[in-house]
């Protein structure tokens, strides 16, 4: 989903086919990806939050995004794989306001601590079942729906969700973030796509950060 236009071409098949995703960390070091291309170097350095040594990585989405709903079980196994000095984080994008309800509906189901049941569902919700999760009394009827308490979750909404929803708005700024899904690796580079290739570069990237 890009920034202005809501749009964006899928990787090409031959590539993402070429690539597949049973490649070897080892292996992947050694694939030649190119800046400027496949990913982007920030000309300033994002502050992380992850403790020394580990790798921060951030993926960029939004709820209403096709590419993401379609990134989403192959990033999802991705991040299953990782070793524990790389700390991989969610951050719900918001490029204007009509994206904040789903921004902070995902902070409040963070809050929660409902992400492990209900995150899959909200993508398969909107984009499967076609049920519009854009206003927050859409949001908290379907929320209801999932036996999720009424009051704990407005309450998540407004208070820690909203935090988090400012926050979040910060990194895709300092990213410069212009459409998703994308990763950010360690504040120093942001890698656009929606396939395999793009974590075939992260992990490149990441592999790079932890050789210092």
């Amino acid at each position: 989903m890009q920034r202005r236009d809501f749009s964006r071409n899928l990787l090409a098949a031959s590539a993402t086919a070429a690539l597949g995703l049973n490649l070897s960390p080892a292996l992947a070091q050694r694939v030649a990806f190119k800046e400027g291309t496949d990913f982007t170097k920030l000309p300033k350095p994002v502050p992380t939050d992850s403790a020394a040594g580990q790798v921060e990585v951030l993926e960029f989405f939004a709820y209403s995004c096709i590419h993401c709903f379609n990134f989403e079980p192959i990033f999802s196994e991705w991040v299953k794989k990782q070793p524990a000095q790389v700390r991989v984080l969610r951050v719900p994008v918001a490029f204007n306001q009509n994206f904040v309800p789903m921004q902070r509906f995902y902070y409040a189901l963070e809050s929660m601590g409902l992400l492990d049941k209900l995150h899959a569902k909200v993508f398969k919700a909107f984009h499967e079942e076609r049920l519009p999760l854009t206003t927050p009394p859409a949001i908290l009827a379907w929320v209801e729906k999932q036996g999720v308490d009424r009051g704990q979750f407005i309450a998540a909404y407004d208070g820690p969700a909203a935090k988090a929803a400012q926050k979040a708005v910060g990194l895709q700024d300092a990213y410069q973030v212009e459409g998703t899904p994308a990763i950010g690796v360690a504040g120093r580079f942001i890698v656009p796509g929606q396939g395999p290739k793009t974590l075939l570069i992260a992990d490149s990237l990441i592999a790079e950060v932890r050789r210092g």
